[in-house]
């Protein structure tokens, strides 16, 4: 990633008809316009060199900047509902809409569409598991992905699985039955994945195969490119789908003997790439160089979106079990989703240098007239910023000169089981210690670099970048944001918008982008006083209508508006559906 000054990302979202991937800050070609009032959205990124994250905007014209043509003097009218909002109005037009007691403001402009795609990843096993301390009902058998969800490990015993640091490991202790370790992510379309693995013994009796699976639909529907290890062994490459239990070779393919006089221990890379229909296979030995040219080069149209993942087998007649497959690596090189999530509107949320007191005044006025059409950062644009593929952007004055302020960020790193801690604030993102405004001073963690919790993730996009104040901690003043989602709900600065009855969530009928969105999520909080455990900041409706806000995911490894172990979605019967309790507005 290439580190550009702040000064240019500004230049990048001020940029007249560009799409602004956020894997590079070189503006892509404009796509087609939407246009106003339409409840369109512009086409989401496809294909696997396309960028994992975007912000599209449609061609500027110079209607967008409206305050060259405001109407002197705007006019205000309060509006219905609590809290009071005032409605700022220039030729019938709204041009504003703020919050008593907020300093959030949403004004109209020019559309955008905001999209996430996968987000690439390896995992290289570096944990242990399953933990034995837990009941056994309780254990994870092979734990979670950096970034590519939960892996399910299926048949036909959950003890054949195992982690150890550095490898996954499949031990085959009874012939002729399959083990598939997938990851939980059946949205998966395009694709290039690889994985590394080798079998401690030579089998006998009858050859031992390991496989990297796709377009996985279950044990009985899948496709795979899968080595067979011979009992002489030779290695031999093939690429087949099984479908209702019935395998055979894709199309114009057959068995490819790809080494012979193998020995145990040796390891050996898949590499599978997907585009459409076309599916291309490699395989070698790893510590060789990778071959130029695809064994494999074909077109099925059998399975679409699907799991990716692995299976191991000992052929019936095996003699010398229990033979072990161990996965030093699973590599998520590109990926795309089969519906990316996407939202699109013309809401741009700013915010104000102090609370809005309902009285409207000749200075607001000067404020609101010079935001009107502006494309400068706002709210939205900054929280877009830390998601899948997000370029390194390093700030120019202290504290944080030369630190990142903005980038691709994880969630928390890895305790000895692969669960992710959280605990990474903002300022821990940044690699630098922070003074808060009661004197208090938190230092800097190594462990943290790169990586926001969920509040960390707020704080760094309302706290650290538009300028709203933070505490240190738990703070009960209500003028800065506290340090814990639990806090927030009581204590962050601004209007609360709704909240649940305890027992339905709220319908949140003003919800506007930008809210903070809080939920009592976590079914394991043994803590019967934490009402709130989670925090996120409201995007807006998605090209489903379905309400789609952005948070920072332990599944997910970071800020997300995708659904990769449930849906970032305010409707419906997922966990964030149902387990909404808040709606705030800073």
């Amino acid at each position: 990633m290439s580190h550009t000054s702040r000064r240019s990302l500004l230049a990048v979202f001020a940029a007249s008809a560009a799409t602004v991937p956020l894997s590079g800050l070189a503006a892509a070609p404009a796509r087609a316009a939407v246009s106003a009032g339409s409840s369109g959205s512009l086409a989401a990124p496809a294909g696997l060199t396309s960028p994992r994250s975007s912000v599209t905007l449609p061609p500027l014209n110079a209607s967008y900047f409206s305050q060259l043509t405001l109407n002197t003097p705007l006019t205000t009218a309060v509006l219905s509902g609590t809290p009071s909002r005032t409605e700022v109005t220039s030729g019938g037009k709204r041009v504003a809409l703020l919050t008593t007691g907020a300093r959030t403001v949403v004004l109209p402009g020019p559309q955008r569409t905001f999209t996430e795609n996968k987000k690439s990843f390896v995992d290289d096993f570096g944990r242990t598991l399953p933990d034995l301390s837990l009941p056994v009902a309780d254990r994870s058998y092979w734990g979670t992905s950096p970034g590519g969800g939960s892996w399910s490990t299926l048949g036909p015993a959950d003890t054949d699985y195992s982690v150890v640091p550095g490898a996954g490991v499949i031990s085959l202790t009874t012939d002729f039955a399959s083990r598939h370790a997938t990851l939980r992510d059946g949205e998966i379309t395009d694709f290039d994945v690889r994985s590394v693995a080798h079998f401690d013994k030579v089998p006998t009796g009858q050859a031992c195969s390991y496989a990297l699976s796709f377009g996985y639909q279950d044990t009985s529907n899948n496709y795979r490119a899968r080595l067979s290890f011979l009992t002489t062994g030779a290695v031999e490459l093939r690429v087949e789908k099984e479908v209702a239990d019935k395998v055979d070779l894709l199309p114009t393919t057959s068995a490819v003997t790809l080494a012979t006089g193998v020995a145990a221990g040796t390891d050996w890379t898949i590499r599978v790439r997907r585009e459409g229909t076309r599916i291309q296979v490699k395989a070698w030995r790893t510590t060789s160089t990778e071959p130029a040219s695809w064994t494999f080069d074909v077109s099925d149209p059998t399975f679409g979106k699907g799991r990716v993942g692995l299976r191991a087998l000992a052929n019936d007649g095996c003699t010398n079990l229990p033979v072990k497959l161990v996965v030093s690596r699973f590599q998520v090189d590109q990926s795309t989703w089969a519906a990316p999530p996407s939202v699109t509107h013309g809401d741009w949320v700013r915010v104000l240098p102090v609370p809005f007191d309902g009285n409207w005044t000749p200075e607001l006025e000067k404020t609101i007239r010079a935001w009107a059409g502006s494309t400068a950062p706002d709210v939205l644009a900054y929280a877009a910023m830390f998601l899948a593929d997000a370029p390194a952007v390093v700030g120019g004055t202290a504290p944080t000169k030369d630190k990142q302020v903005l980038g691709q960020a994880g969630y928390g790193y890895l305790d000895p089981q692969g669960y992710r801690y959280e605990g990474a604030d903002f300022h821990e993102y940044m690699n630098t210690g922070w003074t808060f405004p009661d004197g208090t001073y938190t230092g800097p963690s190594s462990k943290q670099v790169g990586n926001l919790d969920c509040s960390g993730y707020t704080r760094m996009v309302y706290g650290y970048h538009m300028g709203v104040p933070m505490a240190a901690g738990e703070d009960t003043s209500r003028t800065r944001i506290p340090r814990k989602s639990r806090h927030m709900v009581d204590y962050a600065p601004g209007a609360r918008i709704d909240q649940t009855d305890g027992t339905n969530p709220p319908a949140a009928t003003l919800l506007q982008p930008g809210d903070l969105v809080l939920f009592n999520a976590d079914s394991g909080d043994d803590n019967p006083t934490v009402t709130v455990d989670h925090v996120g900041i409201y995007l807006g409706v998605d090209a489903e209508g379905k309400r789609r806000f952005l948070s920072s995911r332990k599944t997910g490894n970071g800020p997300t508006m995708s659904d990769l172990g449930g849906a970032s979605l305010l409707d419906g019967t997922g966990t964030y559906a149902k387990k909404l309790h808040t709606v705030h507005r800073i």
